[in-house]
């Protein structure tokens, strides 16, 4: 919060209440996640907030650095945040729940590196996401 804060006064942008709770709320649910299911959350707290509110929060966050959108392929823009993470992690989502779990593999970048200069280039960033039907038995994030 103190980052964003001093993120704002630098961008010479106001902090109001509403903003430092879907802010604070968005940080603390630390997961991807979209504008509605946010402004569900938030409106525990603070009823009257507004979906144009929360989606203008999170558009801020993208902005200044806090926040990566993502789409999963689904239709729905979910937001990433970034803190204490490697930006580079990379994805599992569940074809079947949409469950999505962060991980980072050393051996698989070192691997793709490799790989990378082997064809005479150097990776600058990547993107892996791996779509894939959950094998736990009586998962309890699969739907039907």
């Amino acid at each position: 919060m103190e980052a964003f804060s001093s993120r704002l006064q630098e961008a010479g942008l106001k902090s109001t209440k509403q903003r430092d709770l879907i802010v604070e709320r968005f940080f603390e649910l630390d997961k991807h996640i979209n504008a509605e299911e946010l402004l569900e959350d938030v409106r525990g707290h603070q009823p009257r907030i507004g979906y144009a509110t929360v989606y203008r929060t999170l558009k801020l966050l993208v902005e200044q650095g806090f926040a990566l959108p993502k789409d999963f392929g689904d239709g729905q823009t979910r937001y990433d945040p970034i803190h204490n993470q490697d930006p580079q992690h990379d994805h599992l989502i569940c074809v079947d729940c949409r469950k999505i779990i962060e991980f980072n593999d050393e051996e698989l970048a070192r691997r793709l590196h490799t790989i990378a200069e082997g064809m005479q280039y150097s990776i600058r960033r990547k993107k892996l996401e791996l779509y894939a039907e959950c094998q736990i038995p009586r998962c309890p994030n699969k739907l039907g």
